[in-house]
């Protein structure tokens, strides 16, 4: 344990992101990816020799299962800046850094191994050289790269967003810029198909809001296409949610057929949708119901601020929406099996907050 003052206490997830604390305040500063090889970091340490704050660079050690490797700091989510090898095919228990950072010694498992590794940071940063500068390692994490379709849907919503922004109806010249309000991060997150929770939009739009607080005093209140690419990388998870992930969810909250189909029940369903988790409210539940249903394919609901003056009021679709839950509250035999699509952005809404184990890194 470190006893000198400290900056920041990294946190790595096991979605394979790296999350960045404020020591003194106990806030999320940045949620960054982190490497992606194979399995979760399982234990990380900083190189004793690269810890002075007037050192130009400083590297952080970590292991997986079975890899050992080295990662540049800060993290920005550049998979170009970490790098791994496998250092024991019967996994990895533990390992430690020598006083100078030159070297890093590994323990198997049942193997009854050490390994004693020497680091090449030269190589390191020639990688991360290679990969590219600013933004261009970022395009090859998206699919079709900067020239691909979702890239273009991104720079069509950016747009969207700003004509929404300055009214749907308004007949003076647009005012076209490069950003979007802070306050758009969400709707755009999820019309690229990534469904954050409320606490992860709050921590995206944080990260953002305060990250030149420090040096400017000010908030940022708006988000280019850049940096808004990068939460997006960040904050999704890196592999997105697998069918095992959903299929263990329903054994654990299911039950099963005499045919070995796992069911949910229905009430039980509805009850955890608004009691756990980020838990919904009834009028919640009848849009997302009535929209998956097909009683309202077109989804959405009515925003304040963004209805035209001359659409009628929008209390006929609530009410039939609200009808349609209760048929689905009272009809005689309901049960959601695996194959029900709306099942997939049920379990975000349930297990917000997986509670797997993580392993925690205090900086200096």
């Amino acid at each position: 344990m470190l006893f000198s003052p400290l900056k920041n206490i990294f946190i790595g997830l096991f979605h394979k992101s790296i999350v960045s604390f404020h020591n003194n305040y106990c806030v999320i500063l940045k949620t960054q990816l982190g490497p992606t090889y194979g399995s979760p970091i399982k234990k990380m340490q900083v190189l004793p020799g690269f810890t002075d704050t007037e050192s130009s660079a400083s590297y952080l050690a970590y292991i997986t299962n079975d890899k050992i490797g080295l990662q540049i700091l800060p993290v920005d989510g550049n998979p170009h800046r970490s790098s791994a090898l496998i250092c024991h095919a019967e996994g990895v228990s533990s390992f430690t850094c020598s006083c100078d950072g030159k070297y890093i010694f590994t323990a198997g498992g049942e193997d009854c191994i050490v390994y004693l590794w020497e680091t090449n940071l030269n190589a390191l940063e020639a990688a991360a050289t290679l990969g590219g500068k600013d933004l261009d390692p970022f395009y090859e994490l998206i699919n079709g790269g900067r020239d691909g379709e979702l890239f273009r849907e991104l720079e069509d919503y950016f747009y969207y967003c700003q004509i929404r922004c300055q009214g749907i109806d308004c007949m003076e010249p647009r005012q076209v810029s490069t950003t979007i309000p802070l306050s758009e991060v969400p709707f755009v997150m999820r019309a690229l198909g990534f469904y954050p929770t409320e606490q992860e939009i709050d921590d995206m739009q944080n990260e953002v809001k305060f990250s030149e607080y420090v040096n400017t005093g000010k908030y940022v209140t708006e988000v280019d296409i850049g940096e808004f690419l990068k939460l997006f990388i960040n904050h999704r998870p890196a592999f997105g949610i697998s069918r095992y992930e959903v299929q263990k969810a329903f054994e654990f909250l299911g039950y099963d057929q005499e045919n070995g189909e796992h069911l949910i029940n229905r009430k039980e369903l509805l009850q955890l949708l608004q009691s756990r988790g980020e838990h919904l409210t009834e009028e919640d539940l009848a849009e997302y119901f009535s929209t998956l249903l097909g009683l309202n394919p077109e989804g959405g609901r009515f925003e304040p601020g963004y209805c035209q003056p001359h659409v009628p009021s929008p209390h006929a679709s609530t009410l039939s929406c609200t009808g349609s839950l209760s048929l689905l509250l009272f009809s005689p035999s309901f049960n959601i099996c695996l194959s029900s699509c709306f099942f997939f952005s049920v379990v975000s809404f349930l297990f917000p907050i997986p509670s797997l184990p993580c392993r925690i890194l205090i900086l200096p």
